[in-house]
């Protein structure tokens, strides 16, 4: 089964993975994300993915619900995030997606809440570097 958890957990914790390796595991070549509306395909989503890894000391996923059939998947979970500033950001996020004939995730769109954090971290979700 696929588990935006175990991504997550790869793309921001496994610093033994670099950013391309971590997301050629999980998800499919041509994958694309729709965040809060913003679209960004897989080169787009390695760049806002190299810039968290700067901004995030720590991430925990927690999984709410989570579901997949044939190739759905959605999840509502809760990221808790520890910046290397040492502040945190905890969102809940609302994602549907589809999976790719090899399990990995092809398409992902997600809604993101910030439940609690600074404003300035309302769209730590979809934020690159400069």
């Amino acid at each position: 089964m696929a588990s935006i958890a175990a991504a997550l957990d790869d793309l921001l914790n496994n610093r033994d993975l670099t950013v391309d390796d971590a997301i050629a595991r999980h998800f499919s070549d041509d994958y694309r994300q729709r965040t809060d509306g913003t679209w960004s395909d897989r080169t787009g989503f390695a760049e806002h993915i190299a810039h968290l890894r700067h901004l995030v000391g720590h991430a925990d996923v927690r999984v709410l619900d989570e579901f997949e059939h044939g190739n759905a998947y959605s999840d509502r979970h809760e990221a808790h995030i520890t910046k290397t500033d040492g502040t945190t950001v905890v969102q809940e996020v609302y994602l549907f997606g589809s999976l790719a004939a090899d399990g990995r995730f092809a398409e992902v769109h997600e809604l993101t809440h910030m439940l609690s954090g600074s404003e300035s971290d309302r769209g730590i979700g979809s934020a690159r570097g400069d």
